[in-house]
């Protein structure tokens, strides 16, 4: 039994579709039951709730043998500390009390760079893995870099205004990567039952890119020209707070950005031993993916 957290959002849908597929017998916690999709309750055991509450990770992992574990989105968390670490304690408790063997779990790049004590999300999600690892199940820390699909949230104003927007320097070379490699990264660490220990496992895409760089490939795939603007870290901050962070979260958000600007998500090759380099390209997933939701504004 698979337990999957998530079920409903980008990379836990596309997880839990490919153990479905493999005939997996599999348990997901949900939030509302009533976004799955029909499908997936008839083939799939639902437990209804948070995974942030003891009771239901207690019942959600009993008898279970895996975990794939991905945090829910907080803007108005107290802080990212309280967010990642907070939320995933009675997890970790419910890990230890249950007896689950492995654990898969979405994290980040950038332990051991100059920046991870002080880099917002970055920061709490580090800590939160090391809380996962001290319950000593048998461990595989997903490390990514910035998601292909966080490009999605600007389809409006590529369409409308030409431009897509962040606080970041135009010209700094990051590796991106897109879902549907990393869940297939997940899909089979949970169908392997033979790893065990604690591993981070970065998971990159084939290219890095600098924002100006993608600006290029979007232009090209879109046939209208799109440019990159950066924007100051108060903009992003007023922007972040009046969607609903609280100040905390914004801040915590900079944090990462400011980081990220200082290089810390490129501490990671490609030639690691351990690193997964997903195929698919961002020139593909823009073809794939944002130049349909584009047309479709």
């Amino acid at each position: 039994m698979i337990v999957i957290t998530a079920p409903t959002g980008n990379i836990g849908r596309q997880v839990l579709t490919r153990l479905l597929a493999a005939g997996e017998s599999v348990r997901v916690i949900a939030r509302d039951p009533a976004r799955l999709d029909a499908a997936v309750r008839d083939r799939a055991e639902v437990v209804q709730g948070s995974h942030g509450d003891a009771r239901v990770v207690s019942r959600a992992f009993d008898g279970a043998d895996a975990v794939f574990w991905l945090l829910p989105a907080d803007r108005r968390a107290a802080g990212a500390e309280e967010a990642y670490v907070g939320f995933t304690r009675p997890a970790a408790e419910a890990m230890r009390a249950t007896g689950v063997k492995r654990v898969v779990g979405v994290s980040t790049l950038g332990r051991g760079t100059p920046y991870a004590g002080r880099a917002g999300h970055v920061t709490a999600s580090l800590a939160m893995d090391d809380l996962i690892a001290s319950t000593g199940v048998a461990f595989r820390a997903l490390c990514l870099p910035g998601f292909m699909e966080n490009m999605l949230r600007q389809a409006g104003a590529i369409r409308e205004q030409g431009a897509f927007f962040d606080v970041t320097a135009p010209d700094l070379p990051s590796p991106v990567v897109a879902t549907r490699d990393i869940a297939d990264v997940a899909a089979r660490l949970l169908l392997d039952t033979s790893w065990s220990g604690q591993e981070e496992v970065p998971v990159l895409g084939p290219e890095d890119l600098s924002n100006d760089d993608m600006a290029a490939v979007v232009s090209e795939v879109l046939g209208t020209p799109v440019r990159y603007r950066r924007i100051p870290g108060q903009a992003l901050r007023d922007r972040l707070t009046g969607a609903g962070f609280s100040d905390a979260m914004a801040q915590a958000m900079l944090d990462m950005m400011a980081a990220k600007d200082d290089g810390y998500d490129r501490g990671a090759t490609r030639t690691l031993p351990n690193a997964v380099t997903g195929p698919t390209t961002f020139r593909q997933w823009c073809e794939d993916t944002l130049k349909p939701a584009v047309a479709a504004i």
